[in-house]
């Protein structure tokens, strides 16, 4: 009897059998969770593939550490003045990534841009590519607490709340854990579904979020889908801060009376519907006070309120400093990392006792619009 020799099928060639390689652009203050994110499924990616499928850089504008905003400092790979062939570049925002982005930055994504590279970004790594004009006419997703502000400053962007768009070579995620529902389902259009899912059953990630998920915004994160009615009411009430809708408006739309509409904020939110519409037209306010440089005139207009003094008083008795004061507070003639609050306390500490990594990211969660507004009883 004859005996044949056994051979071991050859592994399949994945569609994309080039390594591709990725430059992560770090700004100041970037989110440590977003970035690792984004760069573990690719890690994954070649373990599992058993090869280099991607290789990636991390980069700053002169090759010197970067702080991310939990304080943890990152020396890079690499200065974005060093050549380097990129198949993607993503930029890597945070806290206060406005204020970081610099003249060489946007020179050099535009460039990057020129030769036809994937451009992405996540967390508000997005303000970066806005302002280099890299998604005039694109889809793009950033956190929520950014919608309206870059709404405001960037009208050709088409802005989503979903947790991460692809359109066409731009890819954007709004932060967070985002990026790596993203960044699966990129490796899935490269690779294959199963090593998606593979990478996905390492990291013990149940569920890979789509590019039809949505954010979960505070109201519905409190909610949840218990008081449809309700998220209704509050999401017209968040589609109409310039022009505020009447509350016999809001209960007709939903098929309510006004009597339940009163009764449902009371219940549910413990304050009447004009002071939780109030709230949402200030927090808007806050946004657009800290993170552009909007006139306090123009943005009360857009916060729907009649007169500059009116919006004043409603903001001091809201948040207890004047709008102006809130604004010098957020200083727009100042370069890239001057002044940072976080630098000034830090240098005042006695020099024996060792820093934090924590203080400082509290220090520098100071200037988010987000900062203090949810009192603690």
């Amino acid at each position: 009897m004859t005996t044949s020799t056994m051979t071991k099928a050859a592994p399949p060639t994945p569609r994309n059998a080039t390594s591709q390689t990725l430059g992560f652009l770090l700004l100041d203050n970037f989110t440590l969770i977003s970035l690792a994110s984004a760069i573990e499924p690719l890690r994954m990616a070649n373990q599992l593939a058993g090869r280099e499928i991607y290789r990636w850089y991390t980069l700053s504008q002169d090759g010197a550490p970067v702080h991310a905003s939990d304080g943890l400092q990152i020396t890079p790979d690499a200065s974005i003045t060093i050549p380097l062939t990129l198949d993607w570049v993503v930029v890597c925002g945070g806290v206060g990534a406005n204020r970081y982005i610099t003249r060489e930055h946007v020179g050099w994504l535009q460039s990057q841009s020129r030769q036809l590279r994937r451009m992405g970004a996540v967390c508000t790594g997005s303000w970066a590519l806005a302002r280099a004009g890299l998604l005039d006419g694109f889809e793009a997703s950033v956190h929520w607490e950014c919608l309206a502000a870059m709404g405001e400053a960037f009208p050709r962007i088409m802005l989503s709340a979903r947790l991460f768009s692809i359109d066409r070579n731009r890819f954007t995620a709004s932060g967070g854990t985002a990026p790596l529902d993203m960044m699966l389902t990129l490796i899935a259009r490269d690779h294959g579904h199963d090593l998606s899912a593979a990478i996905s059953e390492m990291f013990i990630y149940e569920r890979v979020r789509n590019e039809q998920d949505q954010q979960r915004m505070p109201l519905k994160h409190m909610l949840g889908t218990t008081q449809p009615k309700l998220l209704e009411i509050a999401a017209l009430m968040e589609a109409n801060l310039e022009e505020p809708i009447s509350f016999d408006e809001l209960a007709r739309f939903v098929g309510i009376s006004r009597r339940q509409l009163e009764r449902l904020f009371q219940k549910y939110l413990h304050c009447s519907p004009s002071r939780y519409y109030l709230r949402l037209r200030l927090t808007r306010a806050r946004q657009l006070l800290k993170q552009t440089p909007m006139p306090i005139i123009d943005v009360a207009s857009a916060c729907g309120f009649v007169s500059t003094p009116h919006f004043s008083k409603c903001y001091r008795e809201f948040f207890g400093v004047p709008p102006r004061q809130e604004r010098l507070a957020t200083r727009w003639d100042m370069e890239p990392g001057e002044g940072s609050v976080t630098l000034e306390l830090l240098s005042s500490m006695p020099a024996q006792e060792p820093v934090s990594s924590a203080v400082a990211a509290l220090l520098n969660a100071r200037e988010e619009s987000t900062y203090a507004s949810v009192p603690l009883r």
